[in-house]
């Protein structure tokens, strides 16, 4: 694979109980020998064993490119988690050739598809495709989810979701993201179900979309794999309840790129970091710094006040040239204060 192509990711939604995690395990099993990577998103609840998809793994699908992402929703925790989960997987010597999203079983996946726009991410991955799962027994009945009391109970043990948005709204946005609809659990709905929920969901997409049963997730990879539909560039296309609302907005998010001089005093840099994510609210800090008489760079890499730093590899021919990448919400990226305070613990620990 070029350097220069698109890793395409796959996005998978639907509610609890749908069977997306029985729909990756397929996957997993039946790639077509494409390197397979897996972040499964599930918090607030144990409806996702990531050891299930880890019981899958070989030399196509690594245990180390199965990552759970457990501390809230994908897009919300973009900054922490989800673009350092990307570049990692980037970074490795065997990228993947392509990459499985679960998403939570409550998760608006529009929200999800706007993170891809982040700069540090889209000139690498494009969304070949957003699957929605949905129980064809349940969404015959008007259920939508096959036991709608555990999907409320898991939406009201998680503070960071909408209570209050119906779950029917739910499940009309995973269905307008999406570019494939799999009814699940077709052997258990039975033609009359099938041709009951195939309705309601051709009543519900703002556009045509195949809608193809399934059973066991048992599917053809190369149905669901390689669509290359780059829904992140097709938002217009995939209508939600919440358009136009605050939530989930990630263009209130601004970047700094901070060039610095060398340091002697990596732990001046460190307490300037920290004393900025208390201040200024900076959420993440990324960059490589020369340190005085040493040969190697060194990375930085900050989530707010967690702060690590080591010595990754020799600059060599590069140039010793320290820069630092900031990122904040917008109204407190203040540019010249953050390059003061970065500066001053620079000269601070040279003096």
């Amino acid at each position: 694979m070029s350097d220069l192509t698109k890793i395409p990711v796959t996005v998978i939604t639907g509610f609890l109980g749908a069977g997306k995690t029985t729909l990756i395990r397929h996957l997993m099993a039946n790639s077509g020998g494409r390197k397979l990577a897996v972040l499964v998103n599930e918090f607030g609840t144990v409806g996702v064993d990531g050891e299930i998809l880890r019981q899958c793994a070989d030399e196509n699908r690594p245990d180390e490119n199965i990552v759970e992402l457990a501390n809230g929703c994908i897009c919300c925790t973009v900054a922490d988690e989800f673009i350092p989960t990307i570049e990692a997987l980037m970074a490795r010597a065997q990228k993947p050739d392509h990459i499985l999203i679960e998403t939570s079983g409550l998760a608006l996946p529009k929200p999800l598809l706007k993170a891809f726009d982040w700069p540090a991410i889209r000139s690498k991955i494009t969304v070949d495709g957003v699957i929605a799962l949905a129980d064809a027994e349940a969404v015959a009945a008007g259920r939508f989810a096959p036991d709608v009391a555990a999907v409320d109970a898991q939406r009201q043990a998680d503070d960071s979701l909408d209570h209050e948005t119906p779950l029917s709204e739910v499940f009309e946005d995973q269905i307008a993201c999406a570019d494939l609809v799999l009814l699940s659990k077709a052997d258990l709905a039975g033609e009359e179900g099938l041709a009951a929920a195939r309705a309601v969901i051709e009543a519900e997409v703002p556009r045509k979309l195949p809608i193809l049963p399934l059973t066991e997730g048992v599917i053809d990879a190369k149905v669901v794999l390689g669509l290359e539909a780059a829904a992140e560039d097709d938002l217009a296309a995939r209508p939600s309840h919440h358009d136009g609302a605050d939530d989930h907005e990630h263009d209130d998010f601004d970047t700094a790129v901070i060039e610095l001089p060398e340091i002697e005093n990596p732990a001046s840099l460190v307490s300037a970091i920290e004393r900025l994510a208390r201040e200024q609210r900076i959420l993440r800090v990324k960059g490589h710094i020369a340190v005085t008489g040493k040969p190697m760079r060194l990375l930085v890499q900050a989530v707010g006040e967690r702060v690590r730093h080591q010595f990754d590899r020799p600059w060599g021919a590069d140039p010793r040239r320290s820069a630092l990448v900031v990122i904040a919400e917008h109204d407190d990226v203040d540019e010249a204060a953050i390059r003061a305070v970065l500066l001053g613990a620079c000269e601070g620990a040279s003096a």
